[in-house]
């Protein structure tokens, strides 16, 4: 099997596009949070991989297509941020004020998760950046001795989460603001949670895009400060 797909450049991105748009479906169909489609993308292809005995080094080599799409989808997220520039204009101290509470807060879980288990230094660090976007939260956890491969996978992890639990979680604590709804999910589940956040509302999605950015700015300066309470 690894010979034939071999002679192929971009079998790994015709199986992603191909999972992603199978399970898509099945969300569509199903209407359930659990159904996420990166979820259970992810775990067909691992699980074809593994019992294919296919090198993952094979595997994102051909699927290296996808991740040039990243930047321009990344830029997109300022068009809807424009549409709402007068919402940000009324809101923008509890915007930023609510975005530098969810990097507190998410720095704060994870130190103590870290002291609660005991886990070693290099670890501990790597749970740090969980919550903003894997091209920053690699490089933060590179430059503090963690490890980049971990922390990408608790970030892939925790926006997956974000994804299937952000409007359950708007609706327990009760945040009926398109604002403070937009700025919880892009705050702690980074890109993923704001494909959500799009489907939630306009104004939603912009909020959460640009909590992406201003999160990954405050994480990368307040970072540190965590990283000294594990030692």
């Amino acid at each position: 099997m690894t010979e034939l797909l071999r002679d192929s450049s971009v079998w790994g991105a015709v199986l992603t596009a191909g999972c992603f748009c199978l399970f898509f479906l099945l969300q569509k169909k199903v209407r359930k949070p659990w159904c996420n489609p990166l979820l259970f993308s992810s775990m067909t292809i691992s699980v074809l991989l593994l019992t294919g005995g296919i090198p993952y080094a094979q595997y994102r080599d051909t699927s290296s297509v996808l991740s040039w799409l990243l930047l321009p989808a990344t830029v997109s997220l300022a068009v809807p941020l424009y549409e709402q520039w007068k919402l940000l204009k009324q809101n923008w101290p509890a915007v930023f004020c609510g975005i530098f509470a969810g990097v507190v807060t998410s720095l704060a879980c994870a130190v103590v998760l870290a002291k609660l288990f005991s886990l070693p230094a290099d670890v501990a660090v790597s749970f740090l950046p969980k919550s903003v976007t894997t091209a920053i939260g690699a490089d933060i956890s590179e430059e503090l001795g963690g490890i980049p491969a971990l922390s990408i996978v608790l970030i892939i992890l925790t926006g997956i989460a974000g994804n299937m639990m952000a409007p359950f979680l708007c609706r327990v604590f009760r945040l009926r603001h398109a604002v403070s709804r937009g700025i919880a999910t892009g705050t702690c589940s980074h890109a993923i949670g704001t494909a959500r956040a799009m489907e939630m509302g306009e104004a939603e999605g912009a909020m959460s895009g640009l909590a992406i950015a201003a999160a990954g700015i405050m994480t990368a300066m307040l970072v540190p400060l965590a990283a000294r309470l594990l030692t």
